[in-house]
């Protein structure tokens, strides 16, 4: 009896499922345990993205989600009002900025640390340190502004204080445009440099002792084997998160600007976040604000993909 290329392919689904079914049942605590992670991005990540047609449409705040449905197509007209406003190259170009400091200040940081971390031999002291360095990433934005406002006020903060021993005027560094920028990044270094270390330190940890053992006979120092051997080691991971830190390369920031910056400084703090906040909070231009947070969600994604192929052409391992 002849059997029909379609019998086949029905088998081989039907094979399948049955694979995929025993594999489940098998593994089903796993499952269970991916189950909370599933259902939370389903919630909050995938079933918010049809409120993307707000960025397409006039919607009025009163009206809920019949006016989503009901409401009139207007096409880019939002998108093109955002483009062509005084505002637009203004708060694109401190986003832009505010970001690349951190990349180039912040994200190294925790490589540094981990590779410092690396070489303390007393389990001691190196859990002190990691403790110490890892209890910023646990307080409140809030609370860290709230603590930068004391430190850095003009009346009587510790490091006016400081400042004036010297005989210097005190500096208004959260009102002052020149100071505004270095405030964040030296503050987002404090909170997340101990935090991030930990994958890192965790990819040291995988590399073999024997490469070092032999660096060590070959005569090479701590500095080279660092070099030689460390770095290499955890190539594969800095690219990962690179690529990662490119998909948030527009964020800036949002409640760490928002906490500390005030009209004074707009000119270098106002970023793409804050102009949305302002935009649909504050006046509550939801469908405006919703196309400029959909053209800064497109923007990052095309970064994300740009940074995994340039990855990859440089021999490291992408994302996928």
């Amino acid at each position: 009896m002849e059997v029909s290329p379609v019998d086949v392919k029905v088998a081989r689904n039907l094979n399948t499922n049955k694979n995929i079914w025993n594999t489940a049942k098998k593994f089903k605590l796993y499952y269970l345990l991916i189950l909370p992670g599933f259902i939370y991005f389903l919630i909050f990540k995938y079933i918010p993205l049809f409120g993307v047609i707000v960025a397409f449409k006039d919607i009025s705040p009163f009206q809920g989600i019949k006016d989503i449905l009901t409401g009139p197509w207007v096409g880019l007209k939002h998108f093109r009002t955002f483009f062509e406003s005084y505002y637009f190259w203004q708060i694109l170009g401190n986003t832009l900025l505010i970001s690349l400091y951190k990349f180039i200040f912040s994200f190294p940081a925790p490589i540094i640390l981990a590779l410092l971390m690396n070489e303390i031999s007393n389990v001691k002291y190196k859990k002190v340190v990691q403790t110490v360095s890892y209890l910023p990433h646990f307080i409140s934005l809030v609370v860290v502004a709230g603590l930068l406002t004391n430190i850095l006020s003009t009346r009587g903060g510790l490091l006016n204080v400081i400042i004036g021993l010297f005989g210097a005027e005190p500096i208004f560094f959260l009102g002052e445009s020149q100071y505004f920028r270095g405030v964040l990044v030296v503050s987002d270094i404090w909170k997340t440099v101990g935090w991030g270390t930990i994958i890192y330190l965790a990819a040291i940890t995988g590399i073999d002792p024997g490469l070092y053992e032999s660096a060590k006979i070959d005569g090479a120092g701590r500095f080279k084997q660092t070099l030689h051997i460390t770095l290499p080691g955890i190539a594969s991971i800095i690219s990962i998160m690179a690529i990662m830190r490119m998909g948030t390369i527009l964020d800036a920031g949002f409640q760490q600007v928002l906490t500390l910056y005030s009209p004074a400084v707009y000119d270098v703090a106002d970023i793409i976040d804050t102009y949305v906040y302002r935009s649909g909070i504050e006046k509550m231009q939801y469908s405006f604000s919703t196309a400029v947070g959909l053209f800064k969600s497109v923007i990052a994604l095309i970064l994300v993909l740009l940074s995994n192929i340039l990855a990859k052409k440089m021999g490291q391992e992408g994302i996928w």
